[in-house]
């Protein structure tokens, strides 16, 4: 299980029920640690630019840079649905200047299914969670399916006729991909993209039928005509597209998907550092600039006790637990 952040020492699988080290950093958010940073933090996003991961990474990056006074240079490095970016940072030097942009794929979805990945969620340590973005089931705005249902009685008749991207094999689109499979019984040809950012532009171009993707990353297409969101993946409608039904209004109340992002280190970063990193991280969230983007680009900021070291990690073990469940449940598997 992942660790909080203020893991320090060697690398070790740390257990999330020690208080005293999940909270040791905390105490020390009053004044910056001696001599860090003093020089520029780089934070690996596991995707494509102009992804959910990559947009949320930088807005909240930008303010932490007016906090610690030093730049967060952004390295975009996708593949593996998040493996190979995640790999690279849990090898990283653990001073505190590697940084990764923590979400679904590398640090619940594969974990939990690829058990020969080159890396451990336990080579982590969590800063704390950003945003969740509600997964959409999108089509062009000219697609013959105007609803969900159409959508996949079109499906059940012709068998892997119907294409469908997502950000990538592995990703949280994918994750979701998969349960509406099992969930409605159909058969889709999956297509995965280095991103949603690619596979809309692709969907527009109708190279493929349809895409699961964030709200984030379909909005600018869907407010201009070019796509139409047959149901969004949520409990409740957004406020950004009130007219766009849930899955659950749709006849699928179990189909539920986010892509959830936030920041990790890899494990044994001193204890100082850690508690600057968390400091600053709070700040951002806290800037009511950082949420009010947030919240325009289709995105939720995540729960205060979720921006938190012990929060976040709890959450990404109970999120591993949930793909287990679900994985048991439809027979998902990644190669």
């Amino acid at each position: 299980m992942i660790a909080s952040a203020g893991a320090a020492g060697p690398r070790r699988r740390l257990l999330l029920a020690t208080p005293a080290l999940l909270l040791a950093p905390l105490a020390t958010r009053g004044a910056r640690a001696a001599g860090w940073p003093d020089k520029p933090i780089r934070v690996v996003v596991p995707y494509a630019p102009g992804t959910n991961s990559d947009v949320q990474t930088r807005l909240v990056t930008a303010h932490m840079t007016q906090t610690l006074g030093q730049p967060f240079i952004v390295e975009n490095r996708a593949g593996a649905g998040g493996s190979v970016g995640a790999e690279a940072v849990a090898k990283a030097r653990p001073d505190g200047y590697t940084l990764l942009t923590g979400s679904n794929g590398p640090l619940a979805i594969n974990p939990a299914l690829q058990p020969r990945l080159g890396y451990a969620v336990s080579d982590f340590s969590a800063i704390g969670m950003i945003s969740r973005a509600s997964h959409t089931i999108s089509v062009r705005a000219d697609a013959p399916w105007k609803t969900l249902a159409e959508f996949i009685a079109a499906a059940k008749a012709e068998p892997g006729r119907i294409t469908m991207g997502s950000s990538g094999t592995g990703s949280a689109t994918h994750f979701t991909l998969e349960m509406l499979q099992g969930q409605a019984g159909v058969r889709l040809t999956h297509v995965p993209y280095r991103g949603s950012s690619v596979a809309v532009p692709d969907l527009v171009a109708g190279n493929v039928a349809s895409v699961c993707c964030e709200l984030t990353t379909v909005l600018p297409t869907l407010r201009g005509g070019l796509t139409r969101v047959l149901a969004l993946a949520a409990e409740a409608r957004s406020p950004l597209v009130p007219e766009v039904v849930t899955t659950a209004e749709a006849g699928m109340p179990g189909l539920v998907g986010a892509s959830w992002v936030g920041l990790v280190a890899p494990a044994g970063v001193p204890a100082e550092a850690m508690a600057e990193l968390s400091r600053a991280f709070r700040a951002a969230m806290a800037d009511a600039t950082v949420q009010s983007r947030t919240r325009e680009a289709g995105a939720d900021p995540a729960p205060e006790g979720e921006q938190t070291p012990a929060g976040f990690a709890a959450f990404i073990g109970r999120e591993a637990s949930r793909v287990r469940e679900v994985a048991a449940a439809t027979g998902m598997k990644l190669d």
